[in-house]
Protein backbone atom coordinates (compact mmCIF):
# COMPACT_ATOMS: atom_id res chain seq x y z
CA UNK A 1 0.00 0.00 0.00
CA UNK A 2 1.54 3.41 -0.81
CA UNK A 3 0.53 6.37 1.68
CA UNK A 4 1.43 10.19 1.44
CA UNK A 5 1.12 12.39 4.43
CA UNK A 6 1.89 16.25 5.48
CA UNK A 7 5.50 16.44 6.80
CA UNK A 8 4.21 18.33 9.12
CA UNK A 9 2.15 15.41 11.24
CA UNK A 10 4.20 13.65 13.71
CA UNK A 11 4.65 10.26 14.69
CA UNK A 12 4.26 9.58 10.97
CA UNK A 13 6.19 6.03 10.81
CA UNK A 14 5.30 4.72 14.28
CA UNK A 15 1.97 4.86 13.44
CA UNK A 16 1.80 4.57 10.02
CA UNK A 17 4.91 3.25 8.10
CA UNK A 18 3.71 -0.22 8.76
CA UNK A 19 0.88 0.15 6.61
CA UNK A 20 3.35 0.02 3.28
CA UNK A 21 5.41 2.86 1.55
CA UNK A 22 5.30 5.73 3.23
CA UNK A 23 5.82 9.35 1.73
CA UNK A 24 6.12 13.18 3.01
CA UNK A 25 5.63 16.51 1.40
CA UNK A 26 4.75 19.91 2.46
CA UNK A 27 1.13 20.03 2.74
CA UNK A 28 0.84 22.81 0.04
CA UNK A 29 2.82 21.17 -2.66
CA UNK A 30 0.67 17.78 -2.69
CA UNK A 31 -0.60 17.47 -6.32
CA UNK A 32 -2.79 15.03 -8.02
CA UNK A 33 0.36 13.87 -9.41
CA UNK A 34 1.68 13.14 -6.41
CA UNK A 35 -0.95 10.51 -5.83
CA UNK A 36 -1.10 8.13 -9.20
CA UNK A 37 -0.27 5.44 -6.95
CA UNK A 38 -1.46 6.30 -3.51
CA UNK A 39 -4.23 5.32 -2.10
CA UNK A 40 -4.27 6.53 1.43
CA UNK A 41 -3.59 10.29 1.65
CA UNK A 42 -2.88 12.04 5.16
CA UNK A 43 -3.03 15.83 5.59
CA UNK A 44 -3.61 18.77 7.58
CA UNK A 45 -6.04 22.03 6.83
CA UNK A 46 -3.53 23.86 4.46
CA UNK A 47 -4.08 20.70 1.73
CA UNK A 48 -7.64 21.13 -0.02
CA UNK A 49 -9.08 18.06 -0.61
CA UNK A 50 -11.59 17.63 -3.48
CA UNK A 51 -12.13 16.43 -6.85
CA UNK A 52 -9.62 18.65 -8.84
CA UNK A 53 -6.72 16.68 -6.19
CA UNK A 54 -8.24 13.32 -6.42
CA UNK A 55 -10.14 12.68 -9.62
CA UNK A 56 -8.19 9.54 -11.24
CA UNK A 57 -6.18 8.79 -9.02
CA UNK A 58 -6.28 5.40 -6.62
CA UNK A 59 -6.74 7.26 -3.46
CA UNK A 60 -9.77 5.34 -1.11
CA UNK A 61 -8.69 6.88 2.28
CA UNK A 62 -8.43 10.52 3.53
CA UNK A 63 -7.40 11.16 6.80
CA UNK A 64 -7.07 14.91 8.48
CA UNK A 65 -5.50 15.08 11.26
CA UNK A 66 -7.04 18.64 12.15
CA UNK A 67 -10.19 19.41 14.05
CA UNK A 68 -11.80 20.73 10.82
CA UNK A 69 -13.02 19.17 7.60
CA UNK A 70 -13.31 22.73 5.68
CA UNK A 71 -10.65 21.70 3.34
CA UNK A 72 -12.21 18.82 2.75
CA UNK A 73 -14.84 19.04 -0.63
CA UNK A 74 -17.01 16.62 1.78
CA UNK A 75 -20.08 15.82 -0.91
CA UNK A 76 -17.90 14.94 -3.85
CA UNK A 77 -15.42 12.60 -1.24
CA UNK A 78 -18.59 10.93 -0.61
CA UNK A 79 -19.95 11.13 -3.49
CA UNK A 80 -17.03 9.35 -5.04
CA UNK A 81 -16.64 6.42 -2.26
CA UNK A 82 -13.54 7.40 -0.76
CA UNK A 83 -13.72 7.09 3.25
CA UNK A 84 -13.11 10.40 5.14
CA UNK A 85 -11.56 10.60 8.81
CA UNK A 86 -11.22 13.49 11.02
CA UNK A 87 -9.99 14.06 14.66
CA UNK A 88 -12.91 16.35 15.66
CA UNK A 89 -11.62 18.12 19.16
CA UNK A 90 -7.68 16.51 18.79
CA UNK A 91 -6.39 20.25 19.51
CA UNK A 92 -9.35 21.53 21.74
CA UNK A 93 -7.09 21.73 24.75
CA UNK A 94 -4.25 23.63 23.06
CA UNK A 95 -6.45 26.31 21.74
CA UNK A 96 -7.94 27.26 24.91
CA UNK A 97 -4.96 27.74 26.22
CA UNK A 98 -4.85 29.62 23.63
CA UNK A 99 -7.30 31.37 24.04
CA UNK A 100 -6.71 32.22 28.08
CA UNK A 101 -2.81 33.41 26.96
CA UNK A 102 -4.57 36.20 24.87
CA UNK A 103 -6.74 36.92 27.84
CA UNK A 104 -4.20 37.09 30.04
CA UNK A 105 -1.85 39.44 27.70
CA UNK A 106 -4.95 41.92 26.71
CA UNK A 107 -5.92 41.99 30.38
CA UNK A 108 -1.93 42.81 31.68
CA UNK A 109 -2.16 45.42 28.51
CA UNK A 110 -4.98 47.06 29.25
CA UNK A 111 -5.14 46.66 33.03
CA UNK A 112 -7.99 44.89 33.06
CA UNK A 113 -8.91 41.63 35.44
CA UNK A 114 -9.96 39.22 32.37
CA UNK A 115 -11.68 37.17 35.00
CA UNK A 116 -14.17 39.98 35.38
CA UNK A 117 -14.81 40.33 31.53
CA UNK A 118 -17.89 39.03 30.01
CA UNK A 119 -16.57 36.90 27.57
CA UNK A 120 -18.85 35.61 24.52
CA UNK A 121 -18.04 32.70 22.76
CA UNK A 122 -19.54 31.99 19.12
CA UNK A 123 -19.57 28.36 18.06
CA UNK A 124 -19.81 26.04 21.03
CA UNK A 125 -19.00 22.52 19.48
CA UNK A 126 -15.97 20.59 20.47
CA UNK A 127 -13.50 24.00 21.14
CA UNK A 128 -15.88 26.35 22.30
CA UNK A 129 -17.74 23.78 24.56
CA UNK A 130 -13.93 23.80 26.29
CA UNK A 131 -13.56 26.43 26.57
CA UNK A 132 -16.99 27.67 28.49
CA UNK A 133 -16.23 24.80 30.73
CA UNK A 134 -13.12 26.00 31.78
CA UNK A 135 -13.86 29.53 31.71
CA UNK A 136 -16.66 28.47 33.80
CA UNK A 137 -15.11 26.61 36.18
CA UNK A 138 -12.57 29.89 36.64
CA UNK A 139 -15.69 31.88 37.23
CA UNK A 140 -15.75 34.20 34.32
CA UNK A 141 -19.28 35.09 33.02
CA UNK A 142 -19.79 33.72 30.10
CA UNK A 143 -22.17 34.23 26.97
CA UNK A 144 -22.95 31.54 24.18
CA UNK A 145 -23.70 31.89 20.86
CA UNK A 146 -24.58 28.73 18.41
CA UNK A 147 -27.67 28.63 16.54
CA UNK A 148 -27.85 24.77 15.26
CA UNK A 149 -27.80 24.18 19.34
CA UNK A 150 -30.18 26.69 20.27
CA UNK A 151 -32.37 25.54 16.91
CA UNK A 152 -32.56 21.96 17.93
CA UNK A 153 -34.44 23.05 21.60
CA UNK A 154 -31.35 23.76 23.87
CA UNK A 155 -31.81 26.14 25.94
CA UNK A 156 -28.91 29.59 27.34
CA UNK A 157 -27.69 30.37 23.90
CA UNK A 158 -28.30 34.26 22.77
CA UNK A 159 -28.43 35.84 19.32
CA UNK A 160 -24.60 37.05 17.75
CA UNK A 161 -26.32 40.24 17.64
CA UNK A 162 -27.00 40.16 21.31
CA UNK A 163 -23.58 38.92 22.34
CA UNK A 164 -21.68 41.21 20.67
CA UNK A 165 -24.45 43.92 22.31
CA UNK A 166 -23.56 42.83 25.56
CA UNK A 167 -20.38 40.70 25.57
CA UNK A 168 -16.74 42.38 26.80
CA UNK A 169 -14.52 39.75 24.64
CA UNK A 170 -15.50 37.45 21.82
CA UNK A 171 -13.73 34.37 21.39
CA UNK A 172 -14.33 32.87 17.64
CA UNK A 173 -14.66 29.31 17.27
CA UNK A 174 -17.04 28.11 14.41
CA UNK A 175 -16.62 25.98 11.00
CA UNK A 176 -16.02 28.06 8.30
CA UNK A 177 -19.35 27.43 5.75
CA UNK A 178 -20.20 29.81 2.12
CA UNK A 179 -23.53 29.12 1.93
CA UNK A 180 -27.02 27.76 4.14
CA UNK A 181 -28.95 29.98 6.68
CA UNK A 182 -26.00 29.61 8.99
CA UNK A 183 -23.35 30.46 6.63
CA UNK A 184 -20.02 32.01 8.78
CA UNK A 185 -17.93 33.29 6.03
CA UNK A 186 -17.86 36.87 6.74
CA UNK A 187 -19.83 36.33 9.82
CA UNK A 188 -18.51 39.61 11.08
CA UNK A 189 -18.68 42.39 8.66
CA UNK A 190 -18.30 45.82 8.52
CA UNK A 191 -21.61 46.63 10.54
CA UNK A 192 -21.19 43.93 13.00
CA UNK A 193 -17.58 44.94 13.51
CA UNK A 194 -18.60 48.68 14.03
CA UNK A 195 -21.13 47.02 17.04
CA UNK A 196 -18.25 45.69 19.03
CA UNK A 197 -18.59 47.83 22.78
CA UNK A 198 -15.90 50.63 23.53
CA UNK A 199 -12.88 48.64 24.61
CA UNK A 200 -14.20 45.19 23.64
CA UNK A 201 -11.92 42.51 22.84
CA UNK A 202 -11.86 40.35 19.43
CA UNK A 203 -10.08 37.35 19.88
CA UNK A 204 -9.91 34.52 16.05
CA UNK A 205 -8.67 30.86 16.89
CA UNK A 206 -11.10 29.57 14.03
CA UNK A 207 -11.17 30.78 10.43
CA UNK A 208 -9.43 33.30 8.86
CA UNK A 209 -12.59 34.47 6.39
CA UNK A 210 -14.84 34.16 9.54
CA UNK A 211 -14.18 38.14 10.26
CA UNK A 212 -13.87 40.23 6.71
CA UNK A 213 -10.26 41.40 7.16
CA UNK A 214 -10.59 44.02 5.01
CA UNK A 215 -13.82 45.68 7.32
CA UNK A 216 -11.50 45.05 10.30
CA UNK A 217 -8.73 46.89 9.08
CA UNK A 218 -11.04 49.79 7.99
CA UNK A 219 -12.63 49.37 11.80
CA UNK A 220 -9.42 48.99 13.57
CA UNK A 221 -7.83 52.25 11.45
CA UNK A 222 -11.16 54.18 13.05
CA UNK A 223 -11.22 52.56 16.53
CA UNK A 224 -8.23 51.88 18.39
CA UNK A 225 -10.15 51.24 21.61
CA UNK A 226 -10.07 47.67 20.11
CA UNK A 227 -7.80 44.80 20.98
CA UNK A 228 -7.93 42.07 18.49
CA UNK A 229 -6.23 39.05 18.73
CA UNK A 230 -6.11 37.07 15.31
CA UNK A 231 -4.66 33.74 14.83
CA UNK A 232 -6.08 33.16 11.01
CA UNK A 233 -6.61 35.18 8.46
CA UNK A 234 -8.66 35.40 5.18
CA UNK A 235 -6.23 35.12 2.62
CA UNK A 236 -3.48 32.21 4.23
CA UNK A 237 -0.56 32.03 4.15
CA UNK A 238 -0.71 35.67 3.09
CA UNK A 239 -1.12 37.74 5.66
CA UNK A 240 -1.87 41.91 5.03
CA UNK A 241 0.99 43.46 6.79
CA UNK A 242 -1.00 46.32 7.58
CA UNK A 243 -3.59 44.68 9.85
CA UNK A 244 -1.50 42.54 11.56
CA UNK A 245 0.24 45.89 12.80
CA UNK A 246 -3.02 46.91 14.03
CA UNK A 247 -3.69 44.04 15.77
CA UNK A 248 -2.74 43.58 19.37
CA UNK A 249 -1.71 40.07 19.05
CA UNK A 250 -1.03 38.68 15.30
CA UNK A 251 0.12 34.70 15.05
CA UNK A 252 0.31 32.09 12.35
CA UNK A 253 -2.54 29.53 12.51
CA UNK A 254 -1.05 27.83 15.87
CA UNK A 255 -3.73 28.49 18.54
CA UNK A 256 -4.23 24.35 18.63
CA UNK A 257 -0.17 23.59 17.86
CA UNK A 258 0.67 22.28 21.43
CA UNK A 259 2.22 18.52 20.65
CA UNK A 260 -0.06 16.33 22.48
CA UNK A 261 -2.91 17.90 19.79
CA UNK A 262 -1.11 16.69 17.14
CA UNK A 263 -0.69 13.64 18.98
CA UNK A 264 -3.88 13.14 19.21
CA UNK A 265 -4.93 14.06 15.90
CA UNK A 266 -2.17 11.26 14.61
CA UNK A 267 -3.37 8.54 17.06
CA UNK A 268 -7.55 9.74 15.89
CA UNK A 269 -6.50 8.89 12.09
CA UNK A 270 -4.10 5.76 12.73
CA UNK A 271 -7.51 4.26 14.43
CA UNK A 272 -9.89 5.17 11.36
CA UNK A 273 -7.58 3.94 8.96
CA UNK A 274 -7.35 0.66 10.89
CA UNK A 275 -10.79 0.62 10.94
CA UNK A 276 -11.06 1.30 7.09
CA UNK A 277 -8.91 -1.58 6.84
CA UNK A 278 -10.61 -3.70 9.10
CA UNK A 279 -7.61 -4.69 11.41
CA UNK A 280 -6.54 -4.19 15.36
CA UNK A 281 -4.74 -0.83 16.14
CA UNK A 282 -1.79 -2.35 18.32
CA UNK A 283 -0.40 1.07 18.70
CA UNK A 284 -1.50 3.66 21.60
CA UNK A 285 -0.47 6.89 21.88
CA UNK A 286 0.49 6.49 25.76
CA UNK A 287 3.31 4.03 23.93
CA UNK A 288 4.68 6.46 21.50
CA UNK A 289 4.52 9.74 22.65
CA UNK A 290 7.48 11.69 23.47
CA UNK A 291 8.71 13.01 27.49
CA UNK A 292 10.11 15.79 26.00
CA UNK A 293 8.62 19.23 27.37
CA UNK A 294 7.53 17.73 30.71
CA UNK A 295 8.89 19.62 33.34
CA UNK A 296 7.79 21.06 37.07
CA UNK A 297 7.29 24.30 38.73
CA UNK A 298 8.27 24.66 42.50
CA UNK A 299 5.22 26.41 44.18
CA UNK A 300 6.25 28.53 46.99
CA UNK A 301 4.05 28.34 50.26
CA UNK A 302 2.05 31.26 50.42
CA UNK A 303 1.40 31.87 46.99
CA UNK A 304 -0.95 33.91 45.92
CA UNK A 305 -3.98 32.26 43.71
CA UNK A 306 -4.23 34.88 40.69
CA UNK A 307 -0.60 35.19 40.48
CA UNK A 308 0.57 31.77 40.45
CA UNK A 309 -2.38 31.37 37.96
CA UNK A 310 -0.80 33.94 35.77
CA UNK A 311 2.30 32.02 36.28
CA UNK A 312 1.46 29.03 35.44
CA UNK A 313 0.09 29.94 32.31
CA UNK A 314 2.63 31.27 30.72
CA UNK A 315 5.18 28.47 32.00
CA UNK A 316 2.82 26.70 29.60
CA UNK A 317 2.40 28.76 26.89
CA UNK A 318 2.61 32.60 26.33
CA UNK A 319 1.11 34.04 23.14
CA UNK A 320 3.56 36.86 23.39
CA UNK A 321 6.44 34.88 21.91
CA UNK A 322 4.21 33.44 18.95
CA UNK A 323 3.56 37.17 17.99
CA UNK A 324 6.92 38.36 18.20
CA UNK A 325 7.98 35.62 15.13
CA UNK A 326 5.09 36.39 13.13
CA UNK A 327 6.15 40.19 13.71
CA UNK A 328 9.70 39.68 13.27
CA UNK A 329 9.05 37.67 9.88
CA UNK A 330 6.50 40.25 8.64
CA UNK A 331 9.57 42.85 9.47
CA UNK A 332 12.11 41.01 6.93
CA UNK A 333 9.45 40.00 4.61
CA UNK A 334 8.75 43.01 1.86
CA UNK A 335 7.26 40.85 -0.93
CA UNK A 336 4.05 38.98 -0.51
CA UNK A 337 5.99 35.66 -1.60
CA UNK A 338 8.36 36.22 1.24
CA UNK A 339 5.05 36.68 3.35
CA UNK A 340 3.41 33.36 2.38
CA UNK A 341 6.45 31.16 2.85
CA UNK A 342 7.59 33.09 6.09
CA UNK A 343 4.09 32.16 7.49
CA UNK A 344 4.55 28.00 6.15
CA UNK A 345 8.04 28.34 7.76
CA UNK A 346 6.79 29.46 11.26
CA UNK A 347 4.12 26.35 11.26
CA UNK A 348 6.50 24.13 10.23
CA UNK A 349 9.77 25.15 12.55
CA UNK A 350 7.01 25.42 15.36
CA UNK A 351 9.00 25.23 18.62
CA UNK A 352 8.18 22.28 21.54
CA UNK A 353 4.62 23.25 23.15
CA UNK A 354 2.74 21.01 25.66
CA UNK A 355 -0.09 21.75 27.65
CA UNK A 356 -1.08 22.18 30.92
CA UNK A 357 -1.44 18.57 32.04
CA UNK A 358 2.49 18.19 31.42
CA UNK A 359 2.96 20.77 34.40
CA UNK A 360 4.28 19.21 37.34
CA UNK A 361 3.14 21.84 40.33
CA UNK A 362 4.81 21.03 42.78
CA UNK A 363 5.11 22.62 46.72
CA UNK A 364 2.75 23.88 49.03
CA UNK A 365 -0.40 24.77 47.35
CA UNK A 366 -3.04 26.78 48.96
CA UNK A 367 -6.61 25.40 48.35
CA UNK A 368 -7.54 28.49 46.85
CA UNK A 369 -4.57 28.37 44.62
CA UNK A 370 -4.75 24.45 43.85
CA UNK A 371 -9.05 25.14 42.90
CA UNK A 372 -8.33 27.88 40.71
CA UNK A 373 -5.02 26.14 38.89
CA UNK A 374 -7.51 23.04 38.88
CA UNK A 375 -10.54 24.92 37.20
CA UNK A 376 -7.77 26.32 34.75
CA UNK A 377 -6.40 22.34 33.81
CA UNK A 378 -3.95 21.83 35.85
CA UNK A 379 -3.05 18.49 37.49
CA UNK A 380 -2.17 19.20 41.17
Amino acid sequence: MQLLADENIPLLDEYFAGFGSLRRLPGRQISRADLQHTEVLLVRSVTRVDRALLEGTPVRFVGTCTIGTDHLDLDWLASAGIHVASAPGCNARGVVEYVLSCLLTLGERTATDWRRQRIGIVGVGEVGGRLYATLQALGVDCLRCDPLRAERGESGFVSLDQLIAEADVLSLHVPLTSSGAYATRHLLDAGRLAALRPGAWLINSSRGPVVDNAALLACLQQRPDLQVALDVWEHEPEVDPQLAARCALATPHIAGYSLDGKLRGSDMIYRALCQHLQQPASLSLQQLAPDSGHTCLQVAAGSEADWLLARALRWVYDVRDDDARMRAMLGQATEAAQRRSGFDRLRRDYPLRRECAALDLQGELPPAARQLLRAAGFSC
